[in-house]
């Protein structure tokens, strides 16, 4: 009898740990986080959608199930930190057609090239094709938004990895008295760079290790080898600066994901005088 109940018990935590692995990859949750900051003016806020890593991955017909999440959050602008596609993404057929309907949602689309873009043989094809669907590129650049009472600064800095960053020129001529979010498909920026002039850094690329564990966290993530000190949520940099990795949608490598399930994140930016 013990032998038969040790055999139970093997199978079911067997099962458990494929259902599991199964639910992660193949559905997404919305992530929801809110900051604040003395520089947004009084009784006004901003929400960002970020989008990351999504790897050509398609969820539901068309991507049904992520654009009716995108509508239901119904934020002021969506960014797409990078990793829309795969190095060895031959059609982008399933991903233009993404960006067709997020752009019908919300005109203001943000995107910043990751690594995986980069690596594509097809890498201006690419970019063209997300111009003429109406997404601002942040190629070492930066924009301004504005919302009511609210103008923000959008930076972007393109991947470290590459070779292809320039931080100097992704905040020319920026107004600091401005709320600023800088996009950075990789969080090594912040380890590159002795001051980046941002209030918000919004990353990806580490699928927050993709499987992680109990008590330990993400075994391994591009750029940082095993047990990463940077995998994924908030890290505060400094007063009223901070950092979040998204974990991401798709998968690279491995197409599994454990205890780490795909999603997308949508962050609240509060004027603070509203909490004093």
């Amino acid at each position: 009898m013990k032998k038969l109940f040790a055999v139970f018990t093997l199978l079911t935590f067997i099962v458990a740990c494929i259902v599991k692995i199964y639910r992660d990859t193949h559905s997404f949750k919305l992530e929801t986080i809110t900051y604040d900051s003395p520089k947004l003016p009084k009784r006004t806020s901003l929400s960002i959608l970020q989008i990351s890593d999504l790897h050509n991955r398609v969820f539901g017909t068309d991507n049904e199930q992520l654009v009716n999440a995108v509508k239901k959050a119904n934020a002021d602008m969506i960014v797409l930190t990078g990793d829309l596609i795969d190095r060895k993404t031959t059609t982008f057929d399933h991903v233009f057609s993404l960006i067709e309907q997020l752009t019908a949602i919300n005109k203001r689309v943000f995107f910043v090239p990751g690594n995986h873009e980069w690596g594509n043989a097809r890498t201006s094809e690419f970019l063209h094709g997300l111009h003429e669907r109406h997404v601002t590129i942040l190629s070492n650049q930066n924009v301004q938004m504005t919302k009511g009472d609210v103008t923000v600064n959008i930076a972007g800095v393109d991947d470290p990895a590459t070779e292809h960053d320039n931080l100097s020129d992704a905040f020319s001529q920026i107004n600091d008295d401005d709320y600023t979010i800088l996009l950075a498909h990789a969080p090594d920026i912040v380890h590159l760079y002795d001051t980046i002039p941002a209030d918000l850094i919004l990353s990806g690329h580490t699928h927050g290790g993709q499987i992680r564990f109990p008590f330990i966290g993400a075994l391994v993530a591009p750029g940082q080898g095993f047990f990463p000190r940077l995998d994924k949520g908030t890290y505060q940099l400094g007063p009223d600066q901070y950092l979040y990795i998204d974990s991401g949608l798709g998968t690279t490598r491995m197409p599994v994901r454990f205890l780490n399930q795909s999603q997308l994140s949508l962050m609240t930016i509060a004027a603070r005088h509203e909490k004093e």
